[in-house]
């Protein structure tokens, strides 16, 4: 056991654990339906209202199971916090389960199963994907790497439900029990995949102690189910310090920041080179000196803001996927290319618009991509739901995969015509590997566009 503590990264970990199983769990009803409609009729195809309906479960599916990839890897950073092994254990249960209730629900069923293994270029999904993942999924090997965190967790089960008592991980301990039994993974169930997975795989598991086995096993199982071309181990996401300089003098409260980390999962199954946006509120004296802090719907956040990092005074409004949050400049900075996109507002303008978009603080991130609902917010959403209607900006939603949404690069769209936004600063290394500014910060934006 460990020093009993939890860090922030397990906090933000569990919400977004959280937040996926209830996504999963939206997921699952809308693919009854869909394999209902399937079962019902002899038409074996699909209208094209349903047709866009499987297309958005597709897609939704993935990004919610990259995030949760993702989250599973980061857990080894706390090798030895039980709270790190609480996340990343919930995580892996989640993804077995949503894989398994698929598999069950459309093996049998060719015609929705030959739908979700259709190519979606402008996702970058191939061909086959979902039959790729099946498999890797209910692998008896991966399976396996459950082994020791489930006797961890079994053993542990009372100090670890005593460690995250009234924290916001009090609900894991349940989440596992519960999908234990749905996934029908328990000690019990080894005897037999013990026989049917070699020693050698087992060898290299033995590292220290239960605990070190039981995270290895966790990340080996999940790293397992990616391909190579999603992630390059070790890759830490970071503009230069030159780079950081020179943003930093150039920034002003309202810019919109548009990132990218390269190898990131989570870039995936997202449309265009620039996949996540965030809005950019100022320094903390910028804020004080507007008064940002007395605005109704910033009170409830201001303590928040002002403390959220001693060592950064720039904080962002941003939703990523353990939810919408203020976070420091140090979160978009943690990146490897940037762009910088200013609204045409007085400045007096963008306080209104970016106090209003301070209503949404602490809503879950949405998986579903959906701008009809206000109570879940995709990142753009945050620039979305700030600046639509303040002074002249207006947005043009695009339906994509069943959804009206607003992506990342349909603002640097804006910015390069020329509508509300303008393109501030872009960095975009290898081919843009100095800061370009004004017409030839659009000219970068308009050649990472040309290049896929």
């Amino acid at each position: 056991m460990n020093d009993g503590t939890i860090d922030e990264v397990a906090v933000a970990g569990a919400r977004t654990v959280l937040t996926v199983a209830e996504q999963f769990e939206r997921l699952k009803q809308s693919a009854g339906i869909l394999s209902e409609a399937a079962s019902s009729s002899d038409r074996g195809y699909f209208t094209p209202s349903e047709d866009e309906e499987v297309r958005h479960l597709l897609v939704s599916y993935w990004q919610s199971r990259n995030a949760l990839l993702e989250l599973v890897l980061e857990m080894k950073d706390g090798q030895h916090i039980d709270s790190n092994f609480l996340v990343g254990f919930a995580g892996a249960l989640v993804l077995v389960d949503a894989g398994r209730f698929l598999r069950d629900e459309f093996d049998d069923r060719p015609v929705v199963r030959g739908k979700l293994n259709e190519p979606a270029p402008h996702f970058g999904i191939p061909e086959g994907l979902f039959d790729t993942v099946q498999s890797s999924l209910t692998n008896p090997a991966h399976t396996w790497h459950l082994y020791h965190a489930t006797k961890y967790f079994d053993e542990n089960r009372e100090s670890l439900e005593g460690l995250v008592a009234g924290t916001v991980m009090e609900n894991l301990p349940q989440l596992i029990e519960r999908l234990q039994v749905a996934t029908d993974i328990s000690l019990a169930n080894y005897a037999m995949l013990r026989a049917r997975v070699q020693a050698r795989r087992v060898v290299d598991v033995i590292k220290d102690d239960l605990l070190s086995r039981a995270l290895y096993g966790l990340q080996k199982s999940v790293s397992s189910a990616i391909a190579n071309r999603y992630v390059v181990h070790g890759h830490q996401p970071g503009l230069p310090d030159e780079i950081e300089r020179q943003l930093r003098d150039l920034l002003r409260p309202g810019d919109v920041l548009i990132v990218r980390k390269e190898h990131a999962l989570t870039n995936y199954f997202l449309p265009g080179y620039w996949p996540h946006a965030a809005l950019y509120l100022g320094t903390l004296d910028e804020l004080i000196a507007a008064g940002f802090g007395e605005r109704e719907h910033v009170r409830p956040h201001w303590k928040h803001l002002l403390e959220c990092d001693d060592d950064e005074p720039s904080r962002v409004h941003e939703s990523m996927k353990d939810g919408v949050l203020v976070r420091s400049l140090s979160s978009p900075f943690a990146s490897d290319a940037i762009t910088v996109l200013r609204p045409r507002l007085e400045l007096d303008e963008v306080f209104d618009a970016m106090a209003r978009g301070m209503f949404h603080t602490g809503k879950s991130y949405d998986f579903d991509f959906d701008f009809s609902r206000a109570d879940r917010l995709v990142c753009t959403e945050v620039v979305y739901r700030s600046y639509e209607g303040v002074g002249d900006i207006r947005f043009d939603l695009t339906r994509r995969a069943g959804r009206m949404t607003l992506s990342a690069e349909d603002l640097i769209g804006m910015a390069i015509s020329g509508t509300h936004f303008d393109a501030v600063a872009t960095y975009a290394p290898p081919e843009y590997g100095e800061l370009k500014t004004g017409a030839g910060a659009a000219e970068v934006l308009k050649a990472t566009a040309a290049s896929l």
